[in-house]
């Protein structure tokens, strides 16, 4: 039924979003350039690889030395725009019509951060990844990595289309209200593995133990 519902939704979707699509692509293609979309490899279902999509937000500038520019100084103000809306995530539904995505589930991460989950965190890649998901309603860019992959342990504990329907609703009235969203820089979160790598032994297994819940 899951899999019914995010086919249908997501086809409907894209035909009543098609105009605003296009729109969004030319903007892109005058302000940052080309390519108009951006894709990076994530792992999905079963930690399998997969191609995400989203419409470019960056541009392509550099030092002298030819070195890209930190995130901070290639986003533009109209690639704000589009993160703040998430509009940059709409061509994310066709990662849904392939099979690859749900409407709802843990969002997906980078590939480099397999290594840094605990055995408690990996059971968010038992079920496809989403364009929003629990931890998105729950504080988005503001909650700390725990508290992230707790709430995607939760949402595949818990998941229904009930749950679902929720979490979308609740989604569309954050993004209408532009509420959770802040730009995150690397003073206010690390990387996942950033982070985890700098934990000594003994606080990773404490992090560990509350996370499994034995403590």
């Amino acid at each position: 039924m899951k899999r019914l519902f995010d086919f249908t939704v997501s086809l409907l979707l894209l035909i009543v979003f098609s105009p605003l699509l296009g729109v969004i692509a030319l903007f892109v293609r005058m302000y940052l350039g080309s390519p108009v979309l951006f894709k990076q490899c994530r792992p999905g279902l079963l930690m399998r690889p997969f191609y995400i999509w989203k419409f470019r937000t960056m541009t392509d500038k550099r030092d002298e030395n030819g070195c890209l520019l930190s995130d901070s100084e290639r986003l533009t103000s109209f690639g704000a725009f589009l993160r703040k809306t998430s509009l940059d995530e709409l061509p994310q539904l066709i990662n849904v019509i392939k099979g690859e995505m749900s409407l709802v589930g843990p969002r997906p991460l980078l590939l480099r951060y397999l290594p840094f989950f605990t055995g408690v965190e990996k059971n968010r890649f038992l079920v496809r990844p989403g364009i929003t998901g629990l931890a998105q309603i729950s504080g988005r860019n503001r909650l700390t990595w725990d508290e992230r992959l707790h709430l995607d342990v939760q949402y595949v504990e818990r998941h229904s289309l009930l749950l679902d329907l929720s979490i979308m609703w609740k989604s569309i009235t954050q993004v209408l209200k532009r509420n959770g969203f802040e730009e995150v820089t690397e003073r206010q979160l690390l990387d996942l593995d950033v982070e985890r790598m700098s934990i000594p032994s003994s606080a990773a297994i404490s992090r560990g133990m509350t996370v499994n819940g034995t403590r």
